[in-house]
């Protein structure tokens, strides 16, 4: 990881400084490289899992937008490990669709949702580090595609099915080689190193490179920041201590259970001892 930490970390930025209109450009750029198509901002929705709190450590959506097309698209950035991050993401989708269907609408006003994690710890077993999600339906004899009759394409106005249904997008950005290999690398390049390279090109990062420069900082938003990085390194702490306790609980259990066994064959103390580490007094109380 590079040690040129020379802009903000996105995740604090989207907490604060892309909520602002005037910086919709950098997180427009962002989204067109992700998805391929060109995303305009209309707003930022406030919703009960996005509002903005100060220094909020457990936001459960880093930030709700709406695009031009209508569509919600669900940003998340996530430090700390998870195990059920997956059905959180179900959750996030599931709660912006009910919260933006107006009551007694019909069906077909439900807004697509394009749900985008920017995961820093392992999430998973898989090789990449993007990944995407839809929702599609293949026959299960005939092994064809289902579509839309003409009818719902004109209702919906949209062409598959699988354009009606959420997609998901995963980043692991732990995953990533460093090497920006095209344009979505860049971003992910920035996402890990907090640093904008010379000759990076992707839509968004000339104006990240400006706006969300640590150098550019007033003094206020630079203690901010300083105290999130303090708060981030003692989650770490936390979670590596966590870690290390139930690596250790395992081994010892681990440890006990053999000497348990090998007491229950008969196996002589001093055998004991020496297959397992643990003492006189430990294998008595066995």
């Amino acid at each position: 990881m590079s040690e040129r930490r020379t802009h903000i970390r996105f995740d604090w930025a989207i907490k604060r400084i892309l909520r602002d209109k005037a910086n919709f450009s950098i997180l427009e750029g962002f989204l067109s490289e992700l998805t391929g198509e060109d995303i305009h901002i209309e707003a930022v929705l406030e919703s009960e899992g996005n509002a903005e709190v100060s220094d909020a450590k457990f936001n459960r959506v880093d930030l709700l937008v709406r695009n031009a097309q209508g569509e919600l698209i669900i940003i998340e950035v996530q430090n700390s490990h998870e195990l059920d991050y997956f059905l959180r993401i179900l959750f996030g989708i599931s709660k912006a669709i009910t919260e933006y269907l107006r009551e007694g609408a019909p069906y077909s006003e439900i807004k697509k949702i394009i749900s985008v994690n920017i995961i820093y710890f392992n999430l998973g077993q898989g090789e990449d580090y993007v990944y995407k999600g839809s929702t599609s339906f293949r026959g299960l004899h005939k092994n064809d595609l289902l579509k839309l009759s003409p009818s719902q394409q004109k209702l919906f106005g949209k062409e598959s099915i699988e354009q009606l249904y959420p997609e998901i997008y995963l980043i692991k950005v732990n995953q990533f080689d460093d090497l920006a290999r095209d344009s979505l690398d860049e971003w992910i390049y920035f996402f890990k190193n907090s640093e904008i390279k010379p000759g990076f090109k992707a839509k968004g990062l000339q104006e990240a490179q400006e706006k969300l420069n640590i150098a550019n900082m007033d003094k206020s938003e630079y203690q901010s920041y300083q105290r999130y990085l303090d708060e981030l390194h003692y989650q770490a702490s936390i979670a590596e201590t966590l870690k290390f306790e139930a690596e250790e609980k395992a081994r010892q259990t681990s440890t006990y259970q053999i000497a348990k066994r090998m007491k229950a064959s008969g196996e002589p103390l001093e055998k004991i001892k020496l297959y397992t580490g643990l003492s006189d007094e430990e294998i008595q109380q066995l």
